[in-house]
């Protein structure tokens, strides 16, 4: 097996190429590199040098992933004849795709690496921009980087920005993190004689100047948790400010019990502005809920218990366990397999449990859900009817039991034979897959508006309630919902 030895051109003009570099190149006849469009390059040309590019390559595919693929391909295949150079652009071991492809195939055994030195785009950006590694910072991919990538509180270096194009899908993808107007650094060539460094707002990033192979993206540290309000760890700041001996004095004393009431109000708020399907709503309400959930989090860090890393591995751990389908090898056809699967996976993790099947069912703040959650765990070991068909032939039985005792029993057993009642309406909805709370939510909802919409129309008349009979008040009520109806 022939060696294909791999070397790194610099990141500027030939003054600045290492001289051990510039005498390997020499010493060379033939050199591939990736592209021709580097400042080094004409230089050598002028000194008699050729090269082997694969600039064609890009003209053939529109994304960079398979030009890397069809370059690393070509180059196995050429060194299995002869000994070959390629030369790329900066270090080989910084922001070069196609050697992190050939080391993948060096440990598959189909080639044989030799990475030779050269100067680091990064060593020039890093003077020309007057900033200290040491204080942290990041080299990302500009053809292929995630907002969630993106540490606000770092230097962040952007590569692989080459047009005006590559150029706007880095501007749009920060800006879901950073404001519009946030100041970020064009640098270009650096090192070179014809080094720039341009500082625009964000929102100019793609119109301020021209972009090559060249630019380099600098974004700088945010100073102010204002300028980081997208990110998870101002929030977690803010919270840990709060709770802190300089803090809220309410948020200090908050304790798991005394938040219980507000993480149901607040489920609840987020629940109903799903069903007035209002999303500027719901990104409100759902806010609130997360503060609940890192509140409770914090409390945990506070007291010494837990925090909220291992609130996120604990879930984190549980999806990927209970999804093998998506992060496994098992295979499922519909949802109802993966039901099956989480319920069986969930059985296995908890293994033999000693006691009630219907331990920790219950639910203080709510004798619907506990309703539920008795009849679903009891319906998990086959207590239950076959099918809805038995479900609806027993709210007939005790809604006729429940009749006769208002007729003509005694007050407790109308409240017992009512309980019975709702308990199988409970495990009707559960047939039908309808939770029990939420629909009681949605009709306390429901009747709050149009009952809201009597009350106005009550107030615009100038009378009181007492003036009006219950059929006028029941018009005001339809009123309310034909306006309902034709709202949707």
């Amino acid at each position: 097996m022939h060696p294909l030895t791999i070397i790194g051109l610099g990141a500027a003009e030939l003054d600045q190429l290492q001289i051990g570099v510039y005498k390997k190149l020499k010493a060379v006849e033939k050199i591939y590199v990736r592209t021709m469009d580097h400042p080094v390059i004409q230089e050598l040309q002028e000194e008699g040098m050729t090269f082997i590019s694969f600039d064609d390559v890009y003209e053939k595919h529109d994304t960079f992933q398979p030009v890397y693929e069809e370059i690393t391909e070509r180059l196995i295949h050429a060194v299995s004849h002869e000994p070959i150079m390629y030369a790329v652009p900066g270090h080989p071991l910084v922001a070069e795709q196609t050697v992190q492809l050939l080391i993948e195939a060096e440990s598959e055994g189909k080639v044989q690496l030799t990475i030779e030195g050269g100067q680091s785009f990064l060593d020039p950006i890093f003077g020309a921009l007057r900033i200290d590694p040491i204080d942290g910072f990041q080299l990302l991919d500009g053809t292929s980087f995630s907002i969630h990538d993106v540490n606000m509180r770092g230097h962040v270096l952007i590569a692989q920005v080459y047009d005006s194009f590559s150029a706007s899908e880095v501007k749009l993808t920060l800006m879901e993190k950073y404001r519009d107007d946030y100041p970020v650094t064009i640098v270009t060539a650096a090192g070179s004689s014809l080094e720039s460094l341009t500082t625009v707002p964000l929102y100019e990033l793609d119109q301020a100047v021209e972009i090559n192979n060249l630019t380099t993206i600098y974004v700088p540290p945010v100073e102010n948790d204002l300028d980081a309000l997208r990110d998870w760890t101002t929030f977690r700041r803010i919270i840990a400010t709060l709770r802190g001996p300089d803090g809220c004095p309410w948020d200090q004393k908050q304790t798991h019990e005394s938040l219980k009431k507000y993480l149901l109000e607040e489920a609840h708020e987020f629940l109903a502005a799903i069903d007035e399907e209002d999303d500027f709503g719901m990104v409100e309400e759902l806010g609130d809920v997360l503060l609940q959930v890192f509140l409770h989090a914090q409390i945990g860090e506070d007291n010494g218990y837990f925090n909220l890393e291992e609130v996120l591995a604990s879930i984190s751990e549980k999806m990927i366990r209970r999804h093998p389908h998506v992060f496994g090898e098992v295979n499922v056809e519909n949802a109802d397999e993966v039901v099956a699967n989480w319920d069986a996976i969930k059985k296995q993790e908890k293994g033999e449990q000693f006691g009630s099947l219907l331990k920790g069912e219950y639910r203080p703040t709510s004798s619907l859900q506990t309703s539920f959650n008795y009849q679903k765990k009891a319906a998990s070991v086959g207590f239950d009817w076959p099918n809805a068909e038995g479900a609806w032939e027993k709210f007939w039985e005790e809604w006729k039991e429940f009749k006769e005792e208002v007729e003509k029993g005694a007050p407790k057993s109308r409240l017992d034979e009512f309980g019975d009642v709702l308990f199988t309406l409970v495990n009707i909805a559960r047939f039908y897959k309808i939770s029990p709370e939420e629909a009681m939510i949605h009709a306390n909802e429901k009747f709050l508006r149009r009952f809201q919409y009597v009350e106005q129309k009550v107030i615009e008349s100038g009378k009181s309630f007492e003036d009006f009979t219950l059929q006028q008040l029941d018009e005001f009520w339809n009123e309310a919902k034909t306006l309902e109806k034709k709202e949707k």
